[in-house]
């Protein structure tokens, strides 16, 4: 059996405290992204992870330590990739901090267990493993209803419907970086340092549309939604769903069923059920 010093991320980049959100944003934007283990400055001690959703939650917080999730679960070198399966697909989190002899070594995440996934055989299937309960918007809904939708729901992504309910897009928290970031205030909100960075759309997208100063009332979840998404279909094997994932670099994917109407979100974390029960 693989242990996780087998597939981690050696040496991962960090942010360190003290600091600021600034701090964390322009590391992620640098290094493109999502997340990253916080270290104390003066001895390099794990003190917490702080991802983009975190800054989003609070974005009305500036300083690192109120931000970042503290007590963060983590894991010995020597751990089985199961049992960072099972932390992944109970505790749905997407970083897992490892330790040797309390110092930071590495990092795993749910995509260096897809890789694993993918050339798996597998009976379980898509509709085998939705969790989540579905949260939909509407195409020509105003963009900063859906943000707060997306906010109080706390989720990533959600598919687009037309008047007629049938799947026309899919909104990201990525797709809500754009262009407009090439704003200098906005871009200073955000603690972006330098402007040619801005097209990063991977990090920190949700904390740029959640200030609503920089969503003209007009734009609708159209502006800014991905047109035609790829899907699965409801009896896709989970191996096929992990490699559609890492060959496009997505963390979800709407289900169909035998009609093409839509039957749910399928996450990267619910993907790992696929080394639990197999």
């Amino acid at each position: 059996m693989k242990t996780v010093a087998d597939i981690m991320t050696a040496a991962p980049i960090v942010v360190e405290v003290p600091g600021s959100r600034s701090d964390a944003i322009n590391m992620m934007v640098r290094n493109k992204l999502t997340g990253l283990p916080v270290v104390r400055a003066s001895d390099g001690k794990l003190m917490g992870i702080v991802s983009r959703r975190d800054i989003f939650r609070k974005f009305e917080e500036d300083q690192l330590s109120l931000i970042m999730k503290k007590n963060c679960i983590t894991l010995d070198s020597d751990a089985s990739i199961l049992e960072a399966a099972k932390i992944f697909s109970e505790k749905r989190i997407h970083r897992l901090p490892i330790i040797e002899e309390g110092k930071l070594v590495g990092i795993i995440t749910p995509t260096n267990l897809l890789h694993e996934i993918k050339d798996m055989k597998t009976v379980m299937t898509a509709e085998d493993v939705i969790r989540t309960t579905c949260v939909t918007a509407y195409e020509g809904e105003p963009l900063a209803y859906t943000v707060v939708a997306m906010r109080i729901s706390d989720v990533s992504a959600v598919p687009v419907l037309d008047y007629k309910g049938k799947l026309v897009g899919i909104l990201t928290d990525r797709d809500l970086f754009s262009d407009q970031t090439a704003d200098k205030e906005a871009m200073s909100k955000l603690g972006i340092e330098d402007s040619e960075l801005a097209g990063y759309r991977n990090v920190l997208p949700l904390f740029y549309a959640a200030t609503n100063k920089y969503i003209p009332a007009e734009t609708t979840v159209k502006d800014y939604m991905v047109k035609d998404p790829m899907t699965v279909f409801k009896k896709t094997p989970l191996n096929d769903v992990a490699r559609i994932m890492l060959q496009n670099d997505f963390g979800q994917l709407p289900v169909h069923g035998t009609k093409d109407e839509i039957v749910g979100m399928l996450y990267d974390v619910d993907v790992l059920c696929a080394l639990l029960r197999n």
